[in-house]
């Protein structure tokens, strides 16, 4: 039987999410990867526990991770009973609706109609009664602002939620639906965008927009699916991602410009005595607006290289410059 360590709240610096009570550990685990039917669960046990002895809260998750869709979901309902349940007032878990689940004009995007039933559906597989942060996943082009807004209000008023947030909007769509949330007397938490030294599109309004409606935010794909890495400094390994047809990361896009890139990011990463992921990890902590960077992870050995990030958190002028001269080259 698991039994989390005692020391686990000793070592984080917790950060508040945005200007709400809710305060998040500076790292936390996505189970986009690595927790469907396709991966073996006892490795993911192993990773949740591990991420929880460390204090890692909050454990991120969406109604189409897998695969199949659902699976991880299903797959920490398991978890959840053998391991956490004693522990659930500690934990902070997250889920999504906003892509395709199933068939029909009402398993996508952000009617009431789907966020609702898809919410029931993922409370069902994880065996909850109401998940901490329930998301849309990403604007609908066809659905009114304001029904998808009214659907996260309800669901925080039917209690099957206790904060909401958004993933994948703009800056001006956050700024809209953030208004309408507020007027609706339910405010939105947290904002889950995309961000990494080689995607830097939130830097264009959306953490403006952000701190001025006072909305945390988790980003995901901290180490560009896996580019910020050591992997890389030698060219594409076989068996990495962008060695793979499938998958966001293709190997026309690992070019000899960014391979060069990687290279003088790692040269600085050494010299602050971190790896190239641990520097990455902590450039993103460096904004206060970043309240948490979500990593993924598929051995415990990656998480714990990824925990020795917050070793050193901060930059010198000359190391920034440095950063900003390699990115802009």
């Amino acid at each position: 039987m698991y039994q989390a360590k005692d020391t686990r709240y000793e070592t984080l610096p917790y950060r508040r999410c945005g200007k709400s009570g809710l305060m998040l550990p500076p790292i936390s685990i996505g189970l986009w990867h690595n927790f469907g039917d396709v991966d073996v669960l006892e490795n993911g046990k192993k990773m949740l526990h591990t991420a929880f002895d460390n204090g890692i809260t909050h454990f991120d998750l969406a109604n189409n991770y897998g695969p199949p869709p659902g699976s991880a979901e299903t797959n920490f309902g398991r978890i959840l009973k053998d391991s956490f349940l004693p522990y659930r007032d500690e934990l902070i878990i997250s889920t999504k609706a906003g892509y395709t689940m199933w068939p029909g004009p009402y398993g996508d995007w952000g009617s009431k109609k789907y966020l609702v039933s898809s919410l029931d559906q993922s409370l069902k597989r994880m065996g909850l009664d109401y998940v901490d942060i329930f998301y849309h996943h990403r604007p609908d082009p066809n659905t009114p602002l304001e029904e998808s807004m009214a659907a996260l209000d309800l669901i925080v008023r039917q209690g099957k939620a206790l904060y909401v947030g958004l993933s994948n909007y703009s800056a001006e769509d956050t700024l809209k639906a953030s208004k309408i949330l507020k007027a609706l007397g339910t405010a939105c938490l947290i904002h889950q965008p995309r961000y990494s030294m080689f995607d830097r599109s939130v830097e264009d309004g959306l953490l403006d927009v952000l701190g001025e409606e006072g909305i945390g935010s988790i980003v995901f794909s901290p180490l560009a699916q896996g580019l910020l890495t050591n992997k890389y400094l030698k060219g594409i390994p076989e068996d990495s991602r962008a060695a793979k047809s499938t998958g966001f990361l293709q190997k026309d896009t690992v070019t000899e410009a960014v391979i060069n890139k990687v290279k003088k990011l790692h040269e600085i990463a050494h010299n602050r005595n971190q790896s190239l992921a641990q520097m990455a990890v902590a450039w993103l902590l460096k904004d206060e607006r970043v309240t948490s960077v979500l990593v993924g992870v598929s051995r415990v050995e990656q998480l714990l290289d990824n925990l020795d990030a917050l070793d050193n958190l901060k930059f010198s002028d000359s190391e920034l410059e440095q950063i900003e001269t390699v990115l802009n080259s």
